[in-house]
């Protein structure tokens, strides 16, 4: 019934974050008209968290090795805006993305769901 999940980043420099998914990130896409990119995301998974408040939600890369993908995104520019922690549940970091904004990106020390079935 579900074919896959349609995230939305709301970015006030949308044009620049576009071409920071292209271009440094390396993401695929196609152009849905008008230089409207929409990107292929790599393998997902979905944690659903308890909250007291407002539900909200968050969008965080993971990667293998954040070491070394930190490095590489570095060499192409990248500033690292958060250095990185060492969580209960992986090792965290965050990337300077257009607008000024933060994107975290992760190492999970966690079992992942991504290539399992039920």
């Amino acid at each position: 019934m579900i074919t896959g999940v349609h995230a939305i980043v709301y970015n006030k420099e949308a044009d620049k974050l576009r071409e920071f998914f292209r271009d440094v990130l390396g993401f695929n896409y196609v152009d849905a008209g008008h230089g409207w990119l929409i990107f292929a995301l790599p393998p997902a998974e979905l944690g659903i968290h308890p909250t007291d408040g407002k539900g909200s939600h968050e969008l965080y890369l993971m990667c293998d090795d954040l070491k070394k993908t930190l490095s590489e995104l570095q060499a192409k520019g990248v500033e690292i805006a958060e250095p990185i922690s060492e969580q209960s549940w992986g090792l965290l970091a965050g990337i300077r993305i257009p607008g000024n904004e933060v994107l975290r990106i992760y190492q999970p020390k966690h079992v992942t769901a991504i290539g399992h079935t039920k």
